[in-house]
């Protein structure tokens, strides 16, 4: 028989028929012993429906592994053997911390966070996901949070495609005038069996995280969140423990996976500290690979020096302020600050969803310039109801076209990453976040903002030539400014939203 042969950090799933009688959910067991010469890790697998149970497992290592597969669900053990090449293309492994403030894939490619927010894109019709697969890509977002669970908020109040458990929702007659928007499931009308997953819906979702992956883009998924009216955000623990065990022996296995713990957690009623530190270490203990953990806030910020919290998710505490106080952030929890909310462009009545694509992106700018990565969003109301923020399908604002050439910028600072200079009263500073290379090559990123300068001035040294370009970071365009020496002086078109760059000729 011919040896099966994956990618180094590809996925091995075996399936196998087994045991249907009673509850397959809760009544047995599966789990798969994987050793290779590098590595032995041990994974639970799930009960797919029709009599099959699955288990995947995410090499880490090339080479020759063998792998066997036991529990209660089968009256027998599976063994078998397969090899590992190197990875290609796109593959270059999950995503992890690098240094202690940026992030680089598995095989130490640097990666910089471009990310968007689109809800329940996964729970749209096939023509409108393959309209935001195709969105996703012209405007080069390599990172999208959404949800696993359906979501019930303004502009998204109909029945999802899928639910995660067996049964079906309440009459809608239940919900009223006044409820209907703040419903939060506790009725009796609903009629899920909280004991019996849904495989259809998990189903559907690996499929859409695998086309994610073939396109590069990083899926954080959103574990839990309030906006319900199914029930779903306030079970107790013992199907939320069914739930989390589910989603990670599904999911874990894909190398472009996030965990997100929570959207708004603070917005959970149900739920305690203890409940989330309980399912931190549901994450430790059954995902073997690590994969990247965050928790987003609506108001108050969870302690991100949690050990078990790799990087911040953060959404803005105050109307006006949020990506200006990234390198605060950054010092207080000495992490990786990732903006997953500074407000959304668009025109619905919230203010967090109706900013303009230039505020947005002055906000981008003011953010990575100071050492984090920022998210975008879009609510813009139009005829059809189809706000990109909750379903995806098409962009149809202004500030998605510029999210590559900051990327661009970003890949071109020295080393990796930036990180804030107190350089100058009135303008921002990044430098490379490599202290001696921020040395030897003289990187300097000045950022404007909503200033206008006709002119600036610098004086970095008598003895050194440096290159200077101007970057208009909304026309997106870099223009040579000459070489110089000691105290010199560069012509700015007196518009906002500029950017000056020096580096060493």
């Amino acid at each position: 028989m011919e040896q099966t042969v994956i990618e180094r950090w590809g996925v091995l799933e075996l399936s196998l028929p087994g045991k249907t009688e009673g509850n397959p959910f809760t009544d047995y067991t599966i789990l798969g012993r994987f050793e290779g010469r590098h590595e032995d890790v041990m994974v639970s697998g799930f009960y797919d429906g029709g009599g099959i149970w699955k288990i995947r497992f995410m090499p880490s290592w090339p080479g020759e592994y063998r792998y066997t597969v036991f529990g209660s669900f089968s009256d027998r053990e599976t063994s078998g053997a397969f090899r590992v090449r190197e990875a290609s293309g796109r593959n270059h492994g999950p995503v992890r911390t690098a240094g202690q403030f940026h992030f680089a894939y598995a095989d130490g490619t640097p990666f910089y966070p471009m990310g968007t927010t689109c809800y329940v894109w996964t729970q749209q019709p096939d023509e409108r996901i393959e309209e935001t697969l195709r969105s996703l890509k012209e405007a080069r977002f390599n990172k999208i949070r959404f949800c696993i669970l359906p979501k019930h908020y303004d502009y998204n109040l109909g029945e999802p495609r899928t639910y995660p458990f067996e049964g079906a929702p309440m009459d809608s007659s239940v919900l009223t005038k006044d409820n209907f928007w703040n419903y939060d499931g506790k009725s009796e009308g609903n009629r899920f069996d909280l004991t019996r997953l849904n495989p259809s819906h998990f189903q559907h979702l690996e499929k859409c995280i695998l086309s994610l992956q073939s396109l590069g883009i990083e899926a954080d998924l959103i574990v839990m969140h309030p906006y319900d009216r199914w029930g779903f955000s306030c079970m107790p623990r013992e199907a939320d423990n069914l739930y989390w065990n589910y989603v990670i022996a599904r999911f874990s296995a894909f190398r472009n996976v996030w965990w997100s713990l929570a959207n708004e957690y603070d917005l959970l009623k149900d739920k305690t500290a203890e409940d989330w530190e309980h399912y931190a270490q549901l994450l430790l203990q059954n995902d073997p690979y690590g994969h990247l953990r965050s928790i987003h806030n609506c108001v108050p910020f969870y302690d991100h020096t949690r050990p078990w919290i790799t990087h911040c998710s953060i959404q803005r505490q105050e109307l006006y302020r949020g990506a200006e106080l990234t390198n605060e952030w950054r010092e207080q929890f000495g992490k990786p600050v990732v903006l997953d909310e500074i407000a959304y462009e668009g025109d619905i009545q919230h203010g967090w969803g109706n900013i303009t694509g230039e505020e947005l992106i002055r906000r981008f700018w003011e953010g990575a310039v100071r050492g984090g990565y920022p998210g975008h969003g879009e609510t813009f109301l139009n005829k059809e109801g189809i706000l990109w923020w909750s379903h995806g399908g098409k962009l149809r604002g202004e500030s998605w076209k510029r999210i590559g050439f900051l990327l661009d910028v970003l890949r071109d600072v020295p080393g990796h990453g930036l990180k804030y200079l107190p350089a100058e009263w009135d303008s921002v500073c990044g430098i490379p976040e490599d202290t001696e290379l921020a040395r030897k090559t003289g990187y300097r990123l000045y950022y404007y903002s909503f200033m206008r300068p006709s002119f600036r001035e610098f004086h970095q040294n008598d003895d050194t030539l440096y290159r200077a370009e101007i970057i208009d970071t909304w026309n997106m365009t870099i223009t040579d400014a000459g070489v110089h020496r000691g105290r010199f002086r560069v012509e700015l078109p007196a518009r906002p939203y500029m950017a000056v760059r020096l580096i060493r000729a």
